[in-house]
């Protein structure tokens, strides 16, 4: 079992893990995910130290890592990382590279490690290659080795950073396809990844990281199909996200406009769809709330997914309870009509912005 309690990491010039807390049972597999910064592989890089955390524990099975007098050698005998670089010795043929570890670290014969790294060359599906040189093989071939090469010292726990992120797309199957396997056999996984369809097939458990944290923790069916939290939302359906705060009648309407034109444009929106979002906001916005609210406060967030290339623009705003889409103008609500597929009014308790208008722009 991992224990993390109020894990902190510094930089001079960044603070990747301000306080991560967690428990990780053993035979877990943990996809790690979360935009690139995040502190995804410097988590990683401090369970096995090789970075030193500023502060907080650490416990693998009950030695905490963190303490000067625990012995790291020891604690990473049971422990391996596979890196996104393979890091073999270019010197070293395949068999090699395998035997060199269990044989300086935990004294294993020669023949005994040579057996060994020839069963784990055939289950990562390269025995014909033991006796070459890691220039002589692919980058998907590297990387099956590397894990090879980290399961010959028969670790309970098995770290991977990124271990398909340098690799050309076509090579990304066959070392997903090792990992699959090895996910198998009980032994303790956590894998950074930004491949989302293989982190929700290959874990019993996400963490995805954010505001310096596990910002949220959950299955694979919670996390990437019905997030709790609005970050992790954001970041699974690739949400592209745009706010507008309006506080006064006398606000800049043309720059308003230029900023909404220029979202669309970063975000390669279709110019229909484009045209549509601009028609949303003038109509609901500009048209209807603005003149009408004495003191507007107004939220308007649009949301673009590249997912499923869908967007929906949420206006929020101030005021008693106000059902514009019954008791707007009409004629403005009929061209609004024509550009969204839905539109639904609720109040929410929000003490500023209680009026909620949701409209999904059609596609």
């Amino acid at each position: 079992m991992i224990k993390i309690e109020h894990l902190r990491k510094e930089y001079p010039n960044a603070v990747p893990l301000r306080d991560v807390n967690a428990v990780i049972n053993d035979g877990d597999v943990i996809a790690v995910i979360g935009p690139s910064g995040t502190g995804k592989s410097t988590l990683l890089r401090c369970i096995n130290r090789l970075e030193t955390p500023t502060s907080g524990h650490i416990w693998v099975n009950d030695l905490d890592v963190t303490e000067q007098k625990t012995d790291l050698g020891k604690v990473r005998q049971k422990m391996g990382m596979v890196f996104q670089s393979f890091n073999l010795f270019g010197h070293l043929t395949v068999i090699e590279n395998i035997m060199l570890a269990p044989m300086d670290l935990l004294g294993k014969s020669k023949q005994d490690v040579y057996d060994e790294g020839m069963r784990l060359l055939r289950v990562v599906g390269l025995g014909e290659k033991a006796f070459s040189y890691p220039d002589q093989l692919s980058g998907g071939q590297k990387q099956r080795v590397a894990i090879a090469r980290t399961l010959a010292m028969d670790p309970d726990i098995v770290l991977l950073d990124e271990p398909t992120s340098a690799l050309d797309p076509t090579m990304v199957g066959e070392v997903q396809a090792v990992i699959r396997e090895l996910a198998k056999t009980g032994k303790t996984l956590m894998i950074v990844t930004h491949e989302m369809a293989f982190a929700k097939a290959i874990s019993n458990r996400v963490f995805y990281m954010d505001e310096g944290g596990i910002y949220e923790d959950g299955t694979p069916q919670q996390i990437f199909d019905d997030p709790q939290r609005e970050n992790t939302r954001r970041f699974i359906r690739k949400l592209k996200v745009l706010e507008i705060e309006i506080n006064s009648r006398d606000y800049d309407f043309p720059g308003t406009f230029s900023r909404i034109e220029q979202y669309c444009d970063k975000n390669q929106i279709d110019r229909k769809m484009s045209q549509y979002i601009h028609l949303a906001f003038e109509e609901m916005v500009n048209n209807q709330l603005v003149s009408v609210l004495k003191d507007p406060k107004i939220r308007t967030t649009v949301e673009y997914s590249a997912l499923d290339e869908t967007a929906t623009v949420t206006i929020q705003y101030n005021g008693g309870s106000y059902d514009v889409t019954r008791e707007g103008d009409k004629l403005s609500l009929a061209v609004l009509r024509s550009t969204v597929s839905e539109l639904t009014y609720s109040m929410e308790n929000d003490p500023v912005r209680g009026n909620k208008i949701v409209m999904k722009i059609k596609q």
